[in-house]
């Protein structure tokens, strides 16, 4: 996985956890639901990205 990646997956993480606790703070469902879904998003492609690491490693 590149550093771009990693600083992608990373800015959508820190970005869905902001809108998170913003729907949480203004009562706004929509908002809190788009956070989570950016928070979980973006963890399965760092997952995804992980196994291919793993996996290229392995070839090795």
């Amino acid at each position: 996985m590149g550093l771009g990646d990693r600083i992608q997956n990373k800015a959508q993480e820190v970005s869905g956890k902001v809108k998170k606790s913003v729907g949480d703070a203004t009562d706004n469902e929509r908002l809190q639901a788009e956070g989570v879904k950016d928070q979980a998003a973006a963890k399965a492609k760092q997952a995804g990205e992980s196994v291919k690491d793993v996996r290229d490693g392995l070839d090795k």
